[in-house]
């Protein structure tokens, strides 16, 4: 039985955000989105988990898409580790631990979790990590033409036109093969854009949170929970050469490479990145 998608406000930490759920059993899954993203990206994901009748819950991280905003004062991934734990909490409700997914920044946060021996956690699959190498990816997106250009102009683009470039970065950045990425996928990246102080406000984010991308904020040795790290074999965002120092810290941690993949393993191979998930059966 296929179970309905749920879109709803919930509080989390004290953050007030969008969530989609899906009621449902086995492990629950939490998926968390990465930079500038929302919970919209995990739709396919969703799809297919609602078909094999899995409870989860795809969230928009405090800061992006319809989420409250970040405090000013403490650091971001500090706010963060509050906010996903208590999605596990809730999800782990009925009893039964929680496999946390999570995409780049998404990636980043489910690894911290791993780390917490107080979390109801039955594994984690980070999906490009960010943090775990030199971290290139806010670079990138920073020093892109358009995204300078959008930010300079001298009389503010409208929404329409701001969408349209930024979708148009993403579609380049994100994605192996930039033209086959459906306009909808793309329309749900920039869905919750509306001018250019909306990715005024995402990039400050960023700023504020990359000195706090090291290696040591992962605290790997200390996690005793499954890992399966997944990567596209293209993704231009985040090197998979940073998966080594997991594989290396984490005692029965696997990695996944998908080829021809980018950086969104769940838009640009969603039956695979899916099965992958569905397969995943860690022993709590």
């Amino acid at each position: 039985m296929r179970e309905p998608l749920i879109e709803h406000r919930l509080e989390l930490g004290g953050y007030d955000t969008r969530v989609l759920e899906l009621e449902g059993g086995g492990p629950p899954v939490l998926l968390i989105h990465g930079f500038a993203d929302s919970a919209d990206t995990w739709r396919l994901t969703l799809e297919r988990l609602g078909r094999d009748g899995r409870r989860a819950l795809a969230v928009d991280l405090p800061g992006f898409a319809e989420a409250d905003p970040l405090p000013r004062e403490g650091l971001v991934l500090e706010h963060y580790d509050v906010f996903a734990a208590a999605a596990v909490e809730h999800l782990a409700a009925e009893g039964e631990p929680v496999v946390v997914a999570g995409n780049s920044l998404g990636g980043a946060v489910a690894l911290r979790l791993a780390a917490r021996a107080d979390l109801p956690l039955a594994g984690v699959v980070p999906v490009a990590p960010a943090g775990l190498d030199m971290p290139r990816w806010f670079s990138i997106i920073e020093r892109d033409m358009v995204v300078r250009g959008l930010l300079g102009s001298p009389v503010p683009p409208p929404g329409p036109v701001v969408r349209r470039m930024v979708g148009e970065v993403y579609r380049q950045l994100a994605f192996a093969r930039p033209r086959e990425a459906s306009g909808d996928i793309v329309r749900s990246f920039t869905g919750h854009l509306n001018d250019a102080r909306s990715v005024t406000r995402f990039l400050d984010v960023g700023r504020r949170m990359l000195p706090e991308l090291t290696l040591e904020a992962f605290q790997l040795d200390r996690i005793e929970i499954p890992v399966l790290l997944v990567w596209g074999d293209r993704d231009r965002m985040v090197s998979h050469s940073g998966a080594r120092h997991v594989l290396e810290a984490v005692p029965g941690a696997r990695y996944v490479e998908l080829p021809s993949c980018g950086h969104c393993p769940q838009l640009e191979e969603p039956q695979a990145f899916a099965e992958l998930l569905l397969a995943f059966q860690p022993v709590p």
